[in-house]
């Protein structure tokens, strides 16, 4: 690889210095790279944090500098670019960031000499109720979208579909569908099942339901997964905020529906370390 861009939230020290010293070791290998600033705009009403458009388009890899929050912010922001990331952990946890800042110079030297791998990493996209005209602006998550009650709102009432055919309701403070690379996050959380990354398989996992036999679901991640805002009570409506790795993107109530794909586009992450899958998660959630 020659030609790399950095995205970062310079304000942060740790952050400010380690652009600082992979600019110098990039210049002092011949390399080329750009600094994209890792800050937050609004696009019919997505927010993003990286201005693609900045990206040359010979630029052949993204080093994201962070935690797993901004790995997933430039895993959205990036969908369109098919440009592989790799994370430099500059954060807390860290599971989905590859590289930690000790050993940044080794992971750099074997970008530079083309020693790695790639994993594709599926995502969701809400393609119905929060559709927009602007394909970057429409509504992907790489870890999880996810249905849950308005503030201190009663039990909401949602009726899950997959292609088409009824599959549960659930009643409850709502409903996690997660990707495998978001399944160690809130769906682990709420006691959904983990899944390797390269599984092809979509999570629905309820959140605190209000039955004894309610548990997740694991569903081909071929098809399409219509979520229905029910009827609690017999008088007013549920109401329902909807986030997507996150991010708010809006407000839904008794009888709308979002319908969630798996899109073709997928987030590439550079993969440069020998350990596995469970021992990372060993690792990381057994110290989280």
């Amino acid at each position: 690889m020659e030609q790399f861009c950095i995205i970062t939230n310079s304000d942060k020290k740790a952050n400010h210095d380690m652009v600082h010293h992979i600019m110098e070791y990039m210049e002092a290998n011949g390399k080329k790279c750009i600094i994209l600033e890792n800050r937050m705009s609004d696009s019919a009403g997505i927010r993003h944090f990286t201005d693609v458009s900045k990206i040359p388009e010979n630029t052949e890899c993204a080093i994201v500098l962070g935690g797993d929050g901004t790995m997933i912010q430039a895993a959205i922001d990036l969908v369109h670019r098919k440009l592989p990331i790799i994370g430099v952990n500059t954060g807390n946890l860290g599971f989905l960031t590859e590289v930690e800042g000790s050993s940044v110079d080794i992971a750099l030297d074997r970008l530079f000499n083309n020693s790695f791998t790639i994993e594709n990493r599926i995502m969701l996209k809400e393609i119905s109720y929060f559709k927009q005209p602007d394909s970057r602006s429409s509504c992907y998550a790489l870890n999880d979208i996810v249905v849950s009650k308005r503030g201190g709102a009663r039990l909401i009432t949602i009726k899950v579909f997959l292609n088409n055919e009824l599959a549960d309701i659930y009643r409850g403070d709502g409903i996690i569908i997660s990707t495998p690379t978001g399944s160690t996050g809130y769906n682990l959380s709420a006691g959904g099942p983990v899944l390797v990354p390269h599984i092809k398989a979509v999570i629905i996992t309820p959140i605190c339901p209000h039955s004894l036999n309610k548990r997740s679901l694991i569903v081909d991640a071929s098809g399409q997964i219509t979520l229905e805002t029910g009827q609690t009570k017999d008088t007013g409506a549920d109401f329902a905020v909807v986030a997507a790795d996150g991010r708010n993107v809006g407000e839904i109530s008794t009888g709308d529906r979002l319908v969630i794909e798996v899109p073709h586009a997928v987030t590439q992450i550079i993969k440069l370390s020998g350990i596995g899958f469970y021992e990372k998660m060993r690792e990381k959630l057994n110290k989280a």
